[in-house]
């Protein structure tokens, strides 16, 4: 850090209002060209330009000698410029009052996707009737699709782990995923 910011920081900190001034006078050009790179906006980058000196002085005190004056004053700005974009991209929408159209006045509904223990019930269930017909699979069947769909082998792992060629590991997952598909069937 350069050794003017350094001094100027530590008299600013202990009160010096003089500091302050130096400090900002220093910075300000390069703050601006940041901002407005930015928002491209004078009026808005000038307000900004503030903003980032408020919030910079309002936090000196955390900041860390080891790290660029200017780098920390930098980031500052350019978070103040995103939080204006972003402030200024957002419109609001009430659901309370009705929205107006040139065909007149619209009611919104929204609808309420928030729990439903209907819903939450019938995904149990399926849990429940697919662990069913894999539990009632024969063995040899059985274990190729836990491992497959509950551990997430690859046919090879499948193949090494129960020490079997490759073509049965693919002919078992495939009958019994056929088997599966009879038991699951709405009747």
């Amino acid at each position: 850090m350069p050794e003017l910011d350094k001094k100027l920081i530590a008299s600013a900190l202990s009160g010096d209002q003089e500091a302050y001034r130096a400090l900002m006078n220093r910075h300000r050009p390069a703050i601006f060209h940041i901002i407005f790179k930015i928002v491209r906006d004078q009026e808005a980058t000038a307000d900004l330009v503030q903003e980032t000196f408020m919030k910079a002085f309002a936090s000196l005190a955390t900041y860390r000698a080891e790290y660029k004056f200017s780098t920390w004053l930098y980031r500052i700005g350019a978070n103040c410029a995103i939080d204006f974009l972003r402030k200024k991209k957002i419109k609001t929408l009430s659901l309370d009052t009705p929205a107006e159209t040139a065909d007149g006045k619209i009611e919104i509904e929204v609808p309420d996707n928030s729990y439903n223990p209907e819903r939450d019930l019938m995904e149990r269930e399926k849990r429940v009737s697919i662990n069913d017909a894999i539990n009632s699979l024969p063995e040899k069947y059985r274990i190729v699709i836990v491992y497959r769909h509950k551990d997430n082998k690859s046919y090879e792992e499948i193949a090494e782990v129960l020490n079997i060629p490759l073509g049965t590991v693919k002919a078992r997952i495939f009958r019994a995923r056929e088997l599966l598909k009879k038991k699951l069937r709405p009747i």
